[in-house]
């Protein structure tokens, strides 16, 4: 995992004294730099914006870095790798989530006091199913359904939309004689 340090970041690009994350502007400046790192990263990796320095993040901020991110990071434009958040305060998730709300998107989050939660909009069944990968840490279509008693092909559904959505990484196994897909959590 690869930790993106959010308040280093504001004090390299924006160089104003303020640990604040505020303003459309600022927020494409911060998004841009964080780009650029990301596309140095090998695939697979997961990025984790840390929010643990910084004070507040207004939501033109948020959409401009956080929903706009997602948004392309789903489209493909990243390749495979995936994004996380990291010690958010309850102010900072609050921004976050309704930006993220307002693009129907969704990202997983530690929060300072070390839970774990999905900030956004995101089915039950598949708030059921991430929770179930979180608990476990990784799992196969084929264990999916037999812990939730659920058809080989809703389960596997179930977890290409996780992974889609970059909720959780997958790789191939070997197991036996043939390979298969395992899906894990990114926190």
């Amino acid at each position: 995992m690869q930790i993106y340090n959010l308040y280093n970041f504001l004090k390299e690009e924006l160089k104003n004294g303020s640990n604040d994350l505020v303003t459309r502007p600022s927020g494409q400046v911060i998004r841009e730099r964080i780009e650029m790192d990301i596309k140095k990263e090998k695939e697979g990796e997961v990025i984790a914006l840390d929010f643990s320095k910084i004070g507040i993040i207004d939501y033109s901020c948020a959409d401009e870095i956080v929903a706009k991110l997602i948004s392309r990071l789903i489209g493909g434009e990243y390749g495979d790798r995936y994004i996380i958040l990291t010690g958010l305060n309850e102010n900072q998730r609050e921004n976050i989530e309704v930006a993220l709300e307002k693009k129907d998107l969704a990202i997983m989050a530690r929060m300072k006091d070390g839970s774990s939660l999905v900030l956004g909009i995101l089915n039950n069944y598949l708030k059921e199913t991430l929770n179930l990968i979180l608990k476990k840490e990784k799992i196969t279509a084929k264990e999916l359904s037999e812990i939730m008693r659920l058809e080989a092909n809703t389960s596997g559904t179930r977890l290409l939309n996780l992974h889609k959505k970059r909720l959780v990484r997958r790789r191939a196994e070997k197991r036996g004689e043939g390979r298969v897909l395992v899906y894990l959590a990114c926190l």
